[in-house]
Parts: C-alpha cells; sequence; structure tokens
C-alpha cells in the first residue's frame, strides 16, 4: 500500500508531462498546419464607387460577378447597428479567439437535452470564414474545419478587421453582400443613417436571407427583426418602449431600392479612365446633382418623346463640374439616353453672340448705347437675316445683343474679324469645329461652327469670372485661368446679359444669360451665369434630327432658371464694375462711338416702311393642341414696328416687347382672341380654339 500511494505522484507527473507533450505536439502540429494551409484571406472582386466632392456616392458598379459587394468601413456604420450585432450574433465576439467554448458546451447540452440543434455556436469569425470558403456540406468535420478557419483569421486580423470584412460578405437576399449594399438596396441610404428597426432587420436578414428576403417574403422579415428587437431588450440595450415603437414601424414600403446612378455618363468615364480602381472620386456635389437631373426628366417629359436635355454646372473660378447631366434619363432608349450630350458637337446658334460684342467692347469700337444699324446688309456674298425674319432698324448695341439679333451681331464680327474671335476661343482651351479646309468666317457668330456644351460652359465661365476663363474638369485637379477678354468688357457684356427679360413665367433671379437656336431648329440652348457659378442647357434629339419650334428662349431659358433656382447653391452677386467700366447714356458717348459704320452698311431707301403686323403663328381659325398641363403656347408675328403689345380675350399679355416671338399661357380650353398692336397704333387679329 505505502508503495502504490509513493508511485501515484510519479504516474500523475508523467500523465502531466505526457499530456504537456501532447499539448505541444497538438499545437505545434496545428501551427505546422496553419502555416502549411493558410486561409484565403483575399476578399472577392468588389463593387466599383465613384463619389462626390464630400465623398456621398453617386454610382456604384456591380461586381464582375453580377453581386452589389460594396467595401464596408466601420467608421461608416451606425455604431448602434454594430452593438446590436455583436449581441444578437456573438456576444462574447471580442473576448473569444475565433470560437467560443461557452456557446459550444450551451449548444452541445442542448441537443443532448434535446435531441435536435436548438441553437448554433458559430461565432461572427466563424461565419467569416463560412463566407470567404464556401463548404455546401453539414457535418461535424465541416464544423471542425470552419472552426480551424476562423481561429487562423482571428492569428491574423484585428477583431475590427474581422467585423469589416465579415459586414462586406453577409449575403443579404438575392445578388446583395454586404451592409452597405443592403442599406442602400432596402432603405436607400448609407448605414450610418439607419433607424432602430431598419438595423434590427439588417442584423436579422444574412441567417436566412432569401427566407426572409423583405421584398419577397415581408411576413417572416418583420418576424425576424421583430425577434432581434426583442433580444435587445433583454441585452439592455434598449427599452421596451423603443422596440415597441421600431416593431410597429413597416419592413420596406417601397421594395428594392434601385443602386445609386447618378451623373451616369460621368461616373462611366471616370471608371473607363482608370480601370482597376474601386473607388474614384469627382469634383461633383451630390445634391446639386440630383436636382439637376429631376429639372432634366421633368422637362424631358413636358416636352415629349424623343426629345432630351443636358445640362453642366461649374464653378467659374475654379472650372470644377458640380453637377454633369448627360441626357434626361440614361435607360430610356427612345431619347438615346446613353448618349453624352454634353460632348455632343452641334451648332452653338447665338450663344457666342456675347464674344463677339465682348471683343468690340475691348477695341473700342461701341458702347453700351452705340447705335448700330440692324437691316438688310451683304457682306461679299453673305447675307444674314434675324430669327423672325424682321429687322429693327436703329437700335443701341445692349439691345441688339438683347434682342439676339443676327445683323449688328455680323457687323461687329466683320469689323473684329473671325480669326481674332477664333483666337479668344483657342486661348480659352475651346476649338470650335470647321468643316474640313475651311477657315474661320462671319457665319461663326450665328453658329456656323460646332462646340459642345462642354466647351460653352467653358468660354463662360470667362464671362462669370471677370475675363479669365478656366478649363472645365469633373477629376480634382489643379488648373490655370486664361484671360480671354479685358475685366472692362466682360463687365459691359454681363451687364447687358444680367438686364435680359427672363421667360415667360419664370422669376427673376439675377442671373445673366444667353439663349441660342441653332438653323433648321435641331439644337435649343440656353447658358446662364452668376458671381460663381455658370449652367449651360441644352435641348434637342440626339440623332440631330429638326424639331419644329424648338428655340432657345422658349425651351432651353425655363430649364435654366428652373435649374438654378432648385441648385441649392444660391445666388452669388456678379463683380463691381472694374476701373473705368461704365455705362454711358448716348449724348455723353464720344462723337465717333455714338453710331457704328461698317463697310456692309446702307442707306435705308427713302419711302421704305415697315409692313403693318401680322400674326403667323397661331394661323387663324387654327385648333391647338397643347402637348401637357400648363404648357405656353408660343406667337409668332412678322412686320410691325417695335416694342409690341400682345392682347389675348383683352387681357394683356406681359409687358411690351421687341421681339417677334411670345409665349402665352392659355387660362383653358375654348375660343380665344389674340390680338397684336405695334408701336405706331397698328394691330392684327386672330382667333384660335385651345383644346
Amino acid at each position: 500500500m505505502t508503495a502504490k500511494r509513493k508511485r501515484l505522484p510519479g504516474r500523475i507527473a508523467a500523465a502531466a508531462v505526457g499530456s504537456l507533450g501532447l499539448a505541444a505536439v497538438s499545437i505545434a502540429g496545428l501551427l505546422a498546419l496553419d502555416h502549411a494551409l493558410p486561409p484565403p484571406l483575399d476578399l472577392p472582386p468588389l463593387s466599383v464607387e465613384v463619389a462626390d466632392r464630400d465623398g456621398l456616392l453617386l454610382r456604384a458598379f456591380a461586381a464582375p460577378d453580377g453581386r452589389w459587394r460594396l467595401a464596408t468601413e466601420l467608421d461608416r456604420i451606425d455604431p448602434h447597428f454594430l452593438e446590436m450585432l455583436v449581441a444578437y450574433e456573438d456576444r462574447r465576439f471580442h473576448e473569444h479567439a475565433g470560437v467560443d467554448p461557452l456557446a459550444v458546451a450551451r449548444a452541445a447540452g442542448q441537443l443532448v437535452a434535446n435531441g435536435r440543434i436548438v441553437s448554433g455556436a458559430s461565432t461572427i469569425t466563424m461565419q467569416l470564414a463560412r463566407l470567404i470558403e464556401p463548404r455546401t456540406e453539414r457535418s461535424l468535420w465541416a464544423k471542425a474545419r470552419q472552426a480551424f478557419r476562423a481561429w487562423q483569421i482571428e492569428r491574423r486580423l484585428s477583431k475590427k478587421e474581422i467585423l469589416a470584412r465579415y459586414l462586406t460578405l453577409a449575403p443579404y437576399g438575392g445578388n446583395i453582400e454586404g451592409v452597405r449594399a443592403a442599406s442602400l438596396a432596402w432603405f436607400g441610404k448609407e448605414p450610418d443613417r439607419l433607424t432602430v428597426a431598419e438595423s434590427a432587420l439588417l442584423v436579422a436578414l444574412p441567417q436566412s436571407p432569401e427566407a426572409r428576403r423583405p421584398d419577397r417574403h415581408p411576413e417572416a422579415a418583420k418576424a425576424a427583426r421583430d425577434r432581434v428587437l426583442r433580444r435587445m431588450v433583454s441585452a439592455g440595450l434598449m427599452s421596451s418602449q423603443e422596440a415597441q415603437r421600431a416593431a410597429s414601424v413597416g419592413i420596406v414600403p417601397d421594395g428594392r431600392n434601385r443602386m445609386p446612378m447618378l451623373a451616369a455618363h460621368a461616373t462611366a468615364d471616370a471608371v473607363r479612365a482608370r480601370p482597376g480602381v474601386l473607388r474614384h472620386e469627382l469634383t461633383l456635389e451630390r445634391s446639386v446633382q440630383e436636382a439637376l437631373e429631376a429639372v432634366a426628366s421633368e422637362a424631358a417629359a413636358r416636352l415629349g418623346p424623343n426629345l432630351s436635355v443636358a445640362m453642366i454646372m461649374a464653378d467659374a473660378r475654379t472650372g470644377e463640374i458640380l453637377a454633369e447631366v448627360g441626357s434626361a434619363d440614361y435607360l430610356d432608349a427612345r431619347r438615346a439616353g446613353w448618349v453624352d450630350m454634353t460632348r455632343a458637337v452641334r451648332s452653338p446658334g447665338s450663344t457666342l453672340k456675347p464674344f463677339i460684342y465682348g471683343l468690340a467692347f475691348e477695341e473700342g469700337l461701341v458702347a453700351q448705347q452705340t447705335i448700330i444699324e440692324d437691316r438688310p446688309a451683304d457682306f461679299a456674298g453673305y447675307r444674314p437675316r434675324n430669327f423672325d425674319m424682321e429687322y429693327m432698324g436703329d437700335v443701341t448695341v445692349r439691345e441688339a445683343l438683347q434682342l439676339s439679333l443676327n445683323v449688328p451681331a455680323i457687323r461687329l464680327l466683320d469689323a473684329l474679324g473671325p480669326a481674332r474671335l477664333a483666337a479668344r476661343f483657342r486661348q480659352a482651351g475651346v476649338k470650335p469645329t470647321l468643316p474640313p479646309g475651311q477657315r474661320p468666317g462671319l457665319a461663326m457668330g450665328l453658329g456656323g461652327v460646332g462646340v459642345s456644351l462642354r466647351d460653352l460652359v467653358q468660354l463662360y465661365t470667362g464671362l462669370a469670372n471677370g475675363g479669365f476663363a478656366v478649363p472645365l474638369h469633373e477629376v480634382p485637379a489643379q488648373v490655370e485661368a486664361t484671360q480671354i477678354l479685358s475685366p472692362a468688357a466682360t463687365w459691359q457684356v454681363v451687364d447687358i446679359l444680367s438686364g435680359v427679360r427672363p421667360p415667360a413665367g419664370a422669376p427673376r433671379l439675377g442671373i445673366a444669360y444667353k439663349t441660342g437656336t441653332s438653323y433648321g431648329y435641331r439644337d435649343a440652348w440656353s447658358i446662364g451665369f452668376d458671381g460663381r457659378n455658370v449652367l449651360g442647357v441644352w435641348v434637342g434629339r440626339p440623332d440631330g434630327a429638326a424639331v419644329p419650334g424648338l428655340a432657345g428662349y422658349e425651351v432651353a431659358a425655363p430649364i435654366l432658371f428652373d435649374a438654378f433656382a432648385r441648385s441649392g447653391l444660391g445666388l452669388m452677386p456678379f463683380a463691381q464694375p472694374p476701373t473705368g467700366a461704365v455705362r454711358l447714356a448716348r449724348g455723353d458717348l464720344p462723337v465717333t462711338l455714338r453710331r457704328f459704320a461698317s463697310a456692309a452698311s446702307a442707306p435705308r431707301p427713302a419711302g421704305v416702311v415697315e409692313a403693318a403686323p401680322q400674326i403667323v403663328y397661331p394661323p387663324n381659325g387654327a385648333r391647338v393642341e397643347l402637348g401637357a398641363p400648363g404648357q405656353p403656347l408660343v406667337l409668332k408675328l412678322q412686320g410691325g414696328r417695335a416694342p409690341f403689345r400682345w392682347l389675348a380675350n383683352g387681357e394683356p399679355v406681359g409687358d411690351g416687347t421687341r421681339r417677334r416671338t411670345t409665349s402665352w399661357q392659355p387660362g383653358g380650353a375654348g375660343f380665344s382672341t389674340l390680338t397684336v398692336i405695334d408701336a405706331a397704333g397698328r394691330a392684327a387679329s386672330v382667333k384660335v380654339f385651345i383644346q
């Protein structure tokens, strides 16, 4: 007995040594196995993202496998969601090394007691292991391999890295992976702005993403969400009242949201320019982009099928593009929405005229109150005519630009030389497109060259920026401004354009703007600016087909004013006049500046009197069907002496105008009488039926 007692400590010691040896061998084996079979930690391909100047998502592209899988950063997720996730899925996540022994013991005890699996023992790390190395079989051996992978992962990644990877790969139904994609798809927001109810649903979804998919199985989704809320009350993370309020909220009332697709053309260009880059940042401002896209979509709906709208808004001081709308709807095949009309080369109509006048002011050829002739003229065989096919006789330079008269602009361009104007455009980084083998001619002053909307906005940064044009860019970059007009000449042009009357129904916003219509009614333009930002609008058909009645003042200008008002940027005042920039009355001008004369000027034949006014549209007795409620009716006349007064059923239509084109908003269907009276008191009337 005594001998046996003496041998017992030795046996215990030997067993202890053996156990330690076995443990050492096991650990060594695990370490060797860990070294030989490291876990596959590389993430699958992620979705490419394009963000705005503040880091807000503009557009995401599906991963190559067709899944929405956005990279996740923990500091961009609601902290309360993270607390709920850990409390529900793995409450000892921050203590264990990949496997939770207490959870394993609990699950084993429940299995023995109930004869079936009551609860699992998977940790978040084990779930990550299953996501990065999917296995179809369900067995103890598969679970053991998963536990081993979890241990390996914990050796290599921090808890934050593990959580971030899990939240990037977790399934949320359909082709949605990761909490960011899920938050955007189900709630239309980033996961840093989740409500309690939304957080609870996203905690519940990864356990059974298809069975609980909110758009297909809302009842199952709600039941799972409410279980999470009850668990949070038990864990002390929220009060029962807060849980009840969250449980009363609907699941996803709008169904699944489309992933953000703002600035579709610009974002696609950015991704093509830098393949392989996962995150791109542009100078665009998301709120401005959303506003302008809404304006373009609404305008296109009013205008009817086949017509599209493009816009660019840019900071005139930096050249940064704040919003870029390439078409009214990127996915609309009727409007060829995939064509980026901000870069399409088209005829600019009269939008280049301000630069002709700017050069004339700079050269001292004219002042604002200089008289210039608007009469038929022949410039070596080139005979320009006004848009309304009529002439106004003697007008001031200010009136000529505000009314966009063609002949006065060509008189000035003839004196300056088209090559000089083209040279200023090149200084601004804009190269107008000319027919092969041709040099700049007088026709460029009326749109006889090709430019893009992007070109025009870049040119107009020179007017909004004191004569210094800035290259436009949507990718952050340092650029240099180039002077294209003197500050004094620029101020004169801005002063004139800021006095142009807004289109019918638009408020006075304090912006300067110019409109244009290309030959054959193919393109309608409007470019406007305040003291800081420039906005350009194009309307037309992407295929270049003519659109009868399409005009810049009636169609594009209202869109310009609407977009400026809804951009949310606020209006900036114009700069104060530079030294030497003044607006003199005609009587105070030097004799040489009181009237401009060019080689093409000719005395007016004696005895010629303007014809009486005649309303050419709508014609007398016409039945006019307006395209949409609230759409104005364009009124046109020929002949007469400006200014003109319009009456509809005896009531004035706006103020007196010198234009031969205006618009009227009918009060309803039925017969109406339209009358126009010119400065000589002569009148013309038509009777039409509005339907």
